[in-house]
């Protein structure tokens, strides 16, 4: 595995030098739901910073029927904007989710790299995405960048240095260091920034919910190993905390896709059917949530692209 830093890709000017010369593409691609406070910002940077300076292609973000101005703001910042359930014709029903969004997504963009970053990042800079670009352009047997980064907890006034990614500390990389030891060693596996090149991943499925990243590592490390991935050092990230009730329907998610990867590794064999009820508590009373994540087909797979 590959380890950078952003600041390696400085000057920007050699990178896109080495993009225009290689001939590659590239597409910017953010999966949103209710981002009206950062989307525009950083759509209009990436736009101004990498777009008119012809090292990004495109920027498309991916909708998930927001209910603020999120769509709104995307468009008057530059990109453009799909929304999810376009695809449906392609599989059976629709489905929601973070990776149903990404899954979306390739159907909409022409990128022969594709760049995903979240739309929650509060100290947003272009080092989130030219980070990313960066080692494809100086090494072609790269087919996967991860970004990982600090992530402080913020809680109201106060700054928790070194507690942010918790589900990953408390849940995932317990799990990879049990039955993948090697996955383990990825820093933050479920960071929402990463890149890949597109062939490669048209041939993987998706998984339709919060599990989309840690699926797509364990796809493409049992086709193509870690010696074809690349992690790149952010600095520090910002973002939007969730708070614990939401982790932990986000865990359960993630717990599934882990799960069922390792079953198809024949790691281990689960003997009862999955729950897809989180039981968690409410304000009042224990609250019951339907959360499913389902594997979506490889888009080579996929014969015909329908709009509703």
């Amino acid at each position: 595995m590959f380890n950078y830093n952003h600041s390696d890709f400085l000057p920007l000017s050699g990178c896109i030098e080495r993009k225009t010369a290689s001939g590659r593409t590239i597409s910017v691609v953010i999966p949103t739901y209710n981002e009206a406070a950062t989307i525009g910002r950083i759509v209009d940077t990436a736009r101004k910073e990498l777009m008119e300076t012809a090292l990004v292609d495109e920027i498309v973000v991916i909708d998930s029927n927001s209910t603020d101005a999120t769509v709104s703001n995307a468009l008057a910042a530059g990109a453009k904007v799909f929304h999810t359930g376009e695809v449906s014709g392609a599989i059976e029903k629709k489905i929601s989710g973070k990776g149903a969004a990404l899954w979306e997504s390739l159907f909409h963009t022409t990128g022969d790299i594709v760049v995903c970053i979240d739309a929650d990042i509060i100290n947003f800079s272009t080092k989130f995405i030219y980070g990313l670009i960066g080692p494809f352009l100086e090494n072609n047997d790269i087919i996967f960048a991860k970004a990982y980064y600090d992530r402080p907890l913020k809680i109201g006034n106060n700054v928790l240095e070194n507690y942010g990614g918790r589900v990953t500390e408390i849940l995932v990389r317990p799990l990879l260091s049990a039955f993948t030891p090697e996955l383990a060693k990825i820093f933050q596996p479920l960071s929402g920034e990463y890149a890949f090149l597109r062939e490669p991943v048209e041939s993987i499925p998706f998984s339709s919910g919060y599990g989309v990243e840690i699926g797509l590592i364990f796809d493409l490390y049992e086709k193509y190993g870690l010696d074809r991935f690349a992690q790149v050092d952010m600095g520090v990230r910002y973002h939007r905390n969730r708070p614990v009730n939401e982790l932990g329907k986000m865990s359960f998610g993630i717990m599934q896709t882990i799960l069922r990867k390792l079953e198809k590794k024949n790691v281990l064999t689960i003997n009862v059917p999955f729950s897809n009820t989180m039981i968690s508590r409410g304000e009042l009373c224990l609250e019951e949530t339907e959360i499913r994540e389902i594997e979506l087909p490889p888009k080579a797979l996929v014969n015909r692209f329908a709009k509703q």
